[in-house]
């Protein structure tokens, strides 16, 4: 009962928001009846159920077709309305001074045509002697002027009437066309800050899906570590997390992320989870590149979240088929250092959540230890099993900004390196992306963790 709730005033929520940009992108700025206010209520009718359908789809197991059908516009949507909200949120803010700066401006072009007015009244033109001579009729100065036998008495009079003459009045012709009335204030300001807004988050998402398909890029840390020996200073750790291959970032971005790894020349590869979001049968092919990684000490995968939610026993023996080594819950001893891995928290709801004490409760301590684990909140434990290093993703640096704050509450470090006491923990902000194929502040990134000795 309590789920059912929550969910109506999600929807309920939901709905209001797109109401109310849905008033102040269309209703405001088109009249009423028109084709632009038909078109764009439909856009925020459909954009809304193309979002919920998409989700619907995803958690219900629907046809992967359709899934790859809705994903694209469904998710879409999605990050074009967060940031179509947020800029209308703004313009809220901008509203009232533009129409305070647009009332003053009126306000003195009126004053000053004001005073333009009462200065002609107050100084007329004098009428010369072009003027006079218009406004007599030309027969009639003929008459007067003409005449021989006209005294001067009679000549002054014909001149003083000439003076006096009135000017004919012409009528101005009718226009053929009534000049359309300028938009008011309240129209012109609801038009600019409408615009503005819809092009500033189009402009958003539109780069934020481009920083997404073209595939990550590469970054590189040095990470020192007390314990680890001369003979393993310099030691690289391609580490790759959250590609999130499903309906939308399929095989072709698989292998440019494949491609990105290679190139770096790595003496290990770290897959920290979230590889995938689908079954095995629909994403097979999707990950099939996954076989051409390359690496000295080879490739090592520990699940995400996502596994558990896509069939995690499946995509165990998947990884393997393909050549990279599961760590569940366990340790292999390199040159140098200990690698283990644990399985996501996730897990628990299946009985195999992490186990610390497994993978790293009778080893060595004298020697260092990396530790794969997909979500950060898992370091506190890594500390107190003595781990030197622990690298991680889930977090996707936020993704869309501003939901890097809301990542912040939830994990211990959201993206980058932190120590917590004796461990430093990495976490990666991910190659792919979940749900809207879109990253803001935060660019997706492939990271080579180079190990360095103090030794050396």
């Amino acid at each position: 009962m309590v789920i059912v709730l929550v969910s109506i005033a999600v929807l309920a929520a939901f709905g209001a928001l797109h109401w109310y940009a849905w008033r102040r992108l269309v209703r405001d700025t088109t009249a009423r009846g028109s084709a632009l206010r038909r078109a764009g209520s439909v856009v925020f009718v459909a954009g809304p159920l193309l979002t919920v359908g998409t989700l619907v789809a995803d958690r219900a197991g629907a046809p992967f077709l359709l899934q790859q059908i809705l994903a694209w516009p469904g998710f879409l949507w999605l990050a074009l309305f967060l940031y179509l909200l947020l800029a209308l949120l703004v313009g809220e803010i901008v509203r009232p001074l533009l129409r305070r700066v647009l009332a003053r401006r009126d306000t003195g072009a009126e004053h000053k045509t004001r005073q333009d007015v009462e200065a002609t009244a107050a100084h007329p033109a004098e009428p010369g002697a072009e003027r006079d001579e218009a406004l007599v009729p030309a027969g009639r100065l003929r008459s007067v002027t003409t005449t021989g036998d006209e005294s001067g008495d009679a000549r002054d009079t014909a001149e003083r009437l000439a003076v006096r003459a009135p000017a004919p009045v012409q009528e101005p012709e009718p226009s053929p066309t009534t000049a359309p009335a300028p938009p008011s204030r309240r129209l012109f300001v609801s038009r600019i800050v409408g615009g503005a807004a819809a092009a500033v988050a189009v402009g958003t998402v539109g780069h934020g899906t481009y920083g997404v398909l073209r595939g990550p890029q590469v970054k590189r840390v040095t990470v020192p570590l007390a314990k680890l020996p001369r003979s393993a200073h310099g030691f690289r750790i391609t580490v790759v997390s959250d590609v999130h291959l499903g309906p939308i970032l399929g095989r072709g971005f698989s292998q440019r992320v494949v491609d990105t790894i290679n190139a770096t020349q790595p003496d290990l590869i770290a897959v920290v989870g979230d590889l995938v979001d689908g079954s095995v049968d629909d994403l097979g092919s999707a990950v099939q590149p996954l076989a051409q990684l390359r690496a000295r000490h080879g490739a090592y995968f520990v699940t995400g979240n996502h596994e558990y939610l896509s069939g995690a026993e499946q995509w165990i023996h998947k990884v393997r088929d393909l050549g990279l080594r599961p760590l569940e819950n366990a340790r292999t001893e390199l040159p140098g250092f200990d690698l283990a891995g644990v399985n996501d928290v996730r897990g628990v709801d299946e009985g195999q959540g992490p186990d610390f004490v497994r993978a790293l409760g009778d080893r060595d301590r004298s020697r260092a230890a990396v530790l794969l684990a997909h979500q950060p909140v898992v370091i506190h434990d890594a500390v107190r099993h003595g781990v030197d290093l622990q690298l991680s993703g889930h977090t996707h640096g936020g993704q869309l900004w501003p939901a890097n704050f809301l990542a912040e509450l939830a994990n211990p470090t959201v993206a980058g390196l932190e120590r917590y006491g004796d461990t430093q923990l990495y976490v990666s902000r991910g190659a792919g992306a979940w749900g809207p194929p879109v990253r803001v502040g935060a660019p997706s990134d492939i990271t080579v963790v180079q190990l360095a000795s103090r030794q050396a």
